[in-house]
């Protein structure tokens, strides 16, 4: 089987590692791919969100699968260009990528369908963001209506900086959506589906917030691990059960069938399950701990997903092994990213039994030395029969990289193995 891949970050090189694992799949292909991405796949410079050129690509390499991670292009209508040109593509149709591309599409498919979620109001004025505000009270969770890769969410104490945001989104043209907030901790769960069966993957949690201990702006996600000891028994069948399974449904009755990856962001609150959010893609860094720890060839299941085949796949199966994923930033980030300085070490990192290394903001320079060219520059994975054995190979990896300037944080999954080496 030949597979294209459409991205370029960790979540589409964790992608690429997978498929490259996996027996069946016989060519690789990504667009625009990064340097570790290429070293699996052969790379394309086509323009992502293209689709028209995107299916002329899948033409011209023969793929039997395309597989489109990231969520512009899928807005775009990607997938819908490749399933023009009668080639199987894993990831939803622009109309069906209107769960992540508007959170207020999001919560009226929530409604309807009748899962748990945070109550919201849609604001377009300044004076419907302020009664907002006033009728939900702090902590402020205001959020940008479109895509903002994972930074359109403010969540504040802070009256004035709530405002301010939300104003900021609508002078720009953009839709608020304000809502509750939601306490407990939250959890990512990433379920395959082909417009009517959902298979869903093991659960995970991120760290959005820049620096230790939850301090500093949300990010597009500092890390990540898997599996939660701490979750309740019985929650990834509760989320399917009340949650994405009735999603897909609604999407199918109104004729807008979700075939890809539902990513169900939800909280564990005082009152019961919540959906905090939903994204239409694979998210990133989870993407990279939940891959990790997958055993099942996810060539098949990505193909059986597009072909509409889910239903006859035997159960997925995953080691007992924990993966904990620390992310290293650039100099700046998430303000600014430096871009242009050396990257060493990576060799030796991944000598480290039980760990690799995956490319997000990478890129080589004239004297075709690996350099930083984005803000999430690495992710650094680590594997362990525990979280603390799977944080000790992940930092101890992380340990053997040179990048200028850098920055990670040293808490990734540290209360979760604290606690299960306890119990």
């Amino acid at each position: 089987m030949k597979v294209l891949i459409v991205g370029s970050g960790a979540r589409e090189h964790a992608l690429a590692r997978s498929l490259h694992l996996d027996p069946s799949v016989t060519e690789l292909h990504a667009v625009p791919g990064n340097p570790g991405i290429g070293a699996l796949a052969t790379l394309h410079s086509q323009d992502p969100n293209d689709g028209v050129a995107i299916a002329s690509l899948a033409v011209n390499v023969r793929a039997d699968l395309v597989v489109v991670g990231p969520e512009a292009p899928l807005v775009a209508g990607v997938a819908d260009a490749v399933r023009e040109v009668g080639i199987a593509c894993f990831g939803p149709t622009a109309a069906a990528g209107m769960l992540e591309g508007s959170k207020a599409f999001a919560k009226e498919i929530m409604a309807a369908a009748e899962v748990p979620t945070a109550e919201p109001r849609v604001c377009i004025t300044p004076t419907e963001l302020a009664a907002a505000l006033a009728e939900f009270g702090a902590p402020y969770v205001v959020k940008d209506d479109g895509l903002a890769a994972g930074k359109g969410v403010v969540v504040t104490d802070d009256l004035t900086q709530a405002t301010e945001h939300g104003e900021a989104i609508i002078a720009a043209g953009g839709t608020v959506v304000i809502e509750e907030y939601l306490d407990g901790p939250e959890v990512s769960l990433f379920c395959i589906c082909d417009g009517a069966t959902v298979v869903p993957l093991q659960p995970a949690q991120d760290f959005k917030r820049a620096f230790d201990g939850d301090q500093g702006l949300n990010t597009g996600g500092m890390g990540a691990y898997s599996p939660l000891p701490w979750a309740p028994p019985g929650l990834v069948e509760e989320v399917v059960q009340t949650v994405a399974q009735p999603t897909v449904d609604e999407m199918a009755r109104r004729g807008t069938p979700f075939q890809g990856v539902l990513y169900c962001g939800l909280a564990l609150t005082s009152k019961g399950l919540r959906v905090v959010e939903f994204n239409a893609r694979f998210g990133d860094p989870e993407t990279q701990s939940v891959l990790a720890r997958l055993k099942t060839p996810l060539g098949k299941v990505l193909l059986a997903a597009a072909q509409g085949r889910l239903a006859e796949l035997p159960p997925l199966e995953w080691s007992e092994d924990a993966a904990v994923t620390v992310v290293l930033a650039s100099h700046g980030y998430p303000e600014s990213a430096r871009s242009g300085d050396v990257i060493t070490g990576i060799d030796e990192a991944e000598a480290v039994d039980g760990a690799h290394v995956l490319h997000a903001g990478t890129a080589t320079n004239d004297a075709l030395e690996l350099v930083s060219a984005g803000g999430r520059v690495l992710s650094v994975i680590g594997r362990g029969a525990s979280l603390a054995d799977a944080r000790a190979t992940a930092y101890e990896a992380l340990s053997r990289i040179g990048l200028a300037g850098s920055h990670h944080r040293t808490d990734i999954a540290l209360a979760a193995a604290t606690d299960q080496a306890d119990s």
